[in-house]
């Protein structure tokens, strides 16, 4: 059997290699992935992709300073340290008075058709006299605005005011070849690049971070006293690294050392800790390759759950390990194994139905995360059952003094009783645990799960008021059978967002209809144009006298607009994807997504999409707000992924509680088939260790998350291992029970209760309730204990 199951684990071997080194599989880390198939929208999806990968691959540097002169030097210092990386960076922005220029090209062709809200309100409302003056305005005042090309392609200022409304989404400016924004009297050069290499690569983040630091050091030689503030998706991820290299540093290998120490102390050999390494290595490897041919795809998030579960695996090794070195030298160890094994049996249908029944919820996730842990516990046992028997003799392990020690600090434990005292502890705790858990609230919150650093988190706010950038998480997304369809049901939603505006709920919003209407309305606005300016008897012919023009003049002017508009792709007016194709269109292609795969249940075919962004939006008290302003609009849908993705951890909380509630339903029928009225004695001390860990949390302040959930779950699958070790120790008079407990209680607390000293909430929250969970149920599980008679135990130590 050693040899059947060395081919097996050869067979993972070499299919893991595959994965990793030929295939260069990755997890998969789309959180909504975990969503059941029903609820997961490929459409939303794809539009939060689109979004999110345009910010990305993006690093915004503000280079600010009191005058112009000094931030154009250190701003050519920083850019003159990154100009020398052509292959990691590239800049975003090359201006020049060609390029600015091609970018009105498409728009100036169809400036007839391309009018603001406040024009066509105008055009509607105000007399001849009115035109005639502004048109004389731009004509003669210096102070008019700018002049958009000759004064006869636009007498009125109607595309000048267009390109200013345009304008005025953004505060950035151009000068002297830079982009720049001004906060009070004070410049900023903004330095837009964007990566080559993924942003989420650690080596592109250890090859960034310190150019960018680099670059720093020279704009700051170059001017003393500038200010420089950067934000981008790349310092994020790189912050988090770092943190998680310090914690790995010094959480990481102190738990390591701890339990190797802790090892050597009991055994004297480093040969149980690589076997017990090998069988939990040997369990994950298993369980990512046989999911991965399964599913096709292994989430992050299975991996996180799945690898901290399959610890439990240590308890099969350690419960081996243990018994070796107290069973009689004259014992073979396959011997030993059969008078193991039912206990071991247990052990893992315990873990396996808890797990079991995460398969049973309707998230792919769960049922993902509960086969990934069956898997590696199944792998990681039969590991220990196939292999420790052959691998460990008699003679491999002797007995330590420590070893002797711990086991012989299991008589100074008292047995729960009868009496006045157990009832007065059971009154306390009840008290402790009401109050407690009555104080408990909930956060799931996915912000709640981020610590970035403060000046990294302080440029980030500052950059996006001076920016007054859009917010990527948080948008419209508008959906129609045509491109036509869409931009017309954008015109319709952003009328209803004028009025919040106004209301200062936002600043603006940005969208493809700013720049390319739909075809109906740069119609109407043709029309409305010509109706009201271009008449026979109107404004133009008021004009032309004002300039004593002839008749001959107004039909030149006339034809000049009318041919214009006709001329523009061919007569059919502006489309997203001619403007597409135009330099002035890259600010503004995140918002199209044109034509998109909908294959759901349900709906087959395609669509065609687009995003509203949304500026200004800093109070999240606004949101219900922006919400109510989609409804009842066809193909208008509200997209907060903030709040959606907090709604999927919401969910997986709440099942995995009534699973974690169920699998101790399941596991009591499991050990009263055993145990019968003493099945209450293995489960009672993991579930009085979760109560007091919620109550703990209650008083705390401390809001439950799903990721105390989890510890919860593992709290579970360890304590029901010791209690079914001690209570073997009560049907067969073992002496090594007490020892595999505490070895297995002080590892947990080391590989996993030391997470609670990390600055990461999802990985503090986790090692918290281990922490204090596993603590507990090691304390108490020897109270619950059988009651021997006396002399007996001592009398079947002399015998074994």
């Amino acid at each position: 059997m050693a040899l059947i199951w060395a081919l097996a684990v050869a067979l993972l071997l070499a299919h893991g290699g595959y994965l990793w080194l030929v295939k260069g599989v990755v997890p998969d880390t789309d959180i909504l992935a975990l969503l059941p198939v029903e609820q997961r929208d490929p459409v939303l999806q794809q539009a939060f992709t689109h979004m999110v990968d345009a910010a990305q691959q993006r690093v915004i540097v503000l280079v600010g300073a009191d005058d112009w002169e000094h931030a154009r030097a250190a701003a050519d210092a920083y850019s003159a340290v990154l100009a020398k990386h052509p292959a990691l960076l590239q800049s975003g922005v090359q201006l020049s008075a060609q390029n600015q220029q091609d970018w009105l090209a498409p728009s100036q062709q169809m400036r007839l058709s391309l009018l603001t809200p406040a024009q066509q309100t105008a055009l509607r409302t105000q007399s001849p006299k009115y035109w005639v003056d502004s048109a004389l305005q731009q004509l003669y005042s210096p102070f008019s605005g700018p002049k958009l090309g000759a004064w006869q392609d636009d007498p009125f200022g109607l595309f000048s005011g267009w390109v200013q409304a345009r304008a005025q989404e953004t505060p950035v400016r151009p000068r002297d070849g830079y982009l720049f924004i001004e906060d009070k009297g004070r410049p900023y050069i903004m330095l837009l690049m964007n990566l080559r290499q993924p942003a989420f690569s650690m080596a592109t983040q250890q090859a960034l971070l310190p150019l960018l630091e680099q670059a720093g050091k020279a704009a700051r030689q170059a001017a003393p006293a500038v200010e420089l503030i950067s934000a981008g998706v790349v310092l994020h991820a790189g912050a988090g690294s770092a943190q998680a290299s310090r914690e790995m540093s010094t959480i990481g290998i102190g738990s390591l050392l701890g339990i190797v120490l802790l090892m050597w102390l009991t055994f004297r050999s480093l040969r149980p800790i690589a076997l017990i390494m090998l069988s939990i290595g040997i369990g994950c490897l298993a369980a990512f390759s046989l999911c991965w041919m399964i599913f096709g795809q292994v989430h992050l998030l299975t991996l996180v759950f799945g690898a901290s579960l399959i610890g439990v695996a240590q308890d099969y090794g350690i419960y081996f390990l243990c018994s070796r070195v107290s069973a009689d030298q004259s014992l073979g160890s396959w011997q030993l194994l059969r008078c193991l094994l039912p206990g071991l049996a247990l052990t893992l249908a315990a873990a396996a139905i808890g797990y079991i029944g995460l398969a049973l919820t309707p998230f792919p996730g769960l049922r993902q995360m509960a086969l990934f842990s069956v898997l590696g516990l199944v792998f990681a046992w039969l590991t220990v059952i196939f292999w420790f028997p052959t691998l460990l003799t008699a003679a491999t392990l002797k007995s330590s003094p420590f070893a002797r020690w711990v086991g012989q600090t299991r008589r100074h434990w008292p047995l729960l009783r009868l009496n006045r005292a157990s009832a007065l502890i059971a009154l306390l705790f009840g008290i402790f645990a009401v109050a407690g858990i009555m104080r408990l609230t909930v956060n799931d919150d996915i912000r709640s799960l981020q610590t970035p650093p403060k000046a990294l988190l302080a440029d980030q706010i500052k950059l996006g008021k001076l920016l007054d950038a859009p917010t990527p998480v948080q948008f419209y997304l508008v959906r129609g059978a045509s491109a036509e369809q869409v931009l017309q049901r954008e015109e319709t939603l952003k009328q209803r967002l004028e009025p919040l505006i106004a209301k200062r709920v936002i600043s603006g919003y940005q969208a493809m209809s700013d720049w390319t209407p739909s075809l109906q309305a740069q119609a109407a606005n043709r029309a409305l144009v010509t109706q009201a300016l271009l008449a026979a008897d109107g404004p133009l012919k008021t004009l032309a006298a004002q300039l004593g023009e002839d008749d001959s003049w107004i039909a030149q002017m006339r034809s000049r607009a009318l041919s214009a508009a006709a001329s523009a792709n061919g007569g059919h007016g502006l489309t997203p994807a001619e403007f597409l194709k135009s330099a002035a269109s890259e600010p503004s292609r995140h918002l199209w997504l044109g034509k998109v795969d909908n294959a759901v249940e349900g709906a087959q075919g395609s669509v065609y999409a687009s995003i509203v962004a949304l500026r200004g939006l800093d109070n999240y008290g606004n949101l219900p707000t922006l919400k109510q302003a989609a409804e009842q609009l066809d193909g208008v849908s509200w997209v907060d992924k903030v709040s959606e993705i907090s709604s999927v951890l919401g969910h997986y909380r709440q099942y995995m509680g009534w699973v974690l509630l169920g699998a101790y339903a399941a596991i009591y029928l499991l050990l009263f088939a055993r145990y019968r009225s003493a099945a209450w004695r293995v489960l009672t001390p993991p579930a009085v260790a979760s109560i007091a860990t919620l109550a703990l949390l209650g008083l705390l302040g401390q809001p439950l998350q799903l990721f105390h959930v989890l510890a919860l779950m593992l709290i579970l699958g360890l304590g029901v291992d010791y209690g079914i070790f001690l209570q073997e120790q009560g049907m067969q008079r073992d002496r090594f029970a007490w020892l595999t407990v505490s070895l297995s209680a002080a590892s947990a607390l080391l590989s996993f209760g030391l997470l609670a000293l990390s600055a990461t909430p999802p990985l503090h929250a986790f090692g918290f309730t281990m922490l204090i969970g596993i603590a507990i149920v090691w304390l108490i599980a020897p109270c619950f204990n059988q009651d021997l008679q006396p002399g007996k135990e001592e009398k079947n130590a002399n015998k074994n």
